[in-house]
């Protein structure tokens, strides 16, 4: 069975994301990329209020899960009647793929590049 590795990123909507953004770096220090070890990635951003990356546009945040296998996680998905998106993007740091859970809440998979 596919299992989650940990939180690739938190995304949540905000009016203005770049001074949002900038708040959270100046008060609380978090930056906009982790990297707890070489090659463990946990990205932080805000986006646009009104984007539509999310899926609905109430969803006011989505997590990102890393995987290992983003193909055999989709697989397992669609076999659970989860709401799987058909689209797989492919970029320099690696896989992305979305699905929904029971209620509604869009989250994406991301199936790091190789080391």
């Amino acid at each position: 069975m596919e299992r989650v590795l940990g939180i690739g990123g938190v995304f949540f909507r905000a009016r203005d994301p770049e001074v949002l953004q900038a708040w959270y770096t100046e008060n609380l220090g978090v930056p906009q990329m982790f990297e707890a070890e070489r090659g463990d990635l946990t990205v932080w951003s805000a986006f646009n209020a009104d984007t539509g990356y999310f899926g609905r546009l109430d969803q006011q945040s989505m997590l990102n899960y890393r995987v290992s296998d983003l193909d055999a996680m989709l697989v397992q998905l669609r076999a659970a009647g989860a709401v799987v998106d058909d689209k797989v993007e492919q970029h320099d740091y690696g896989r992305f793929g979305w699905a929904t859970d029971p209620e509604g809440n869009r989250f994406e998979l991301w199936e790091p590049r190789p080391a």
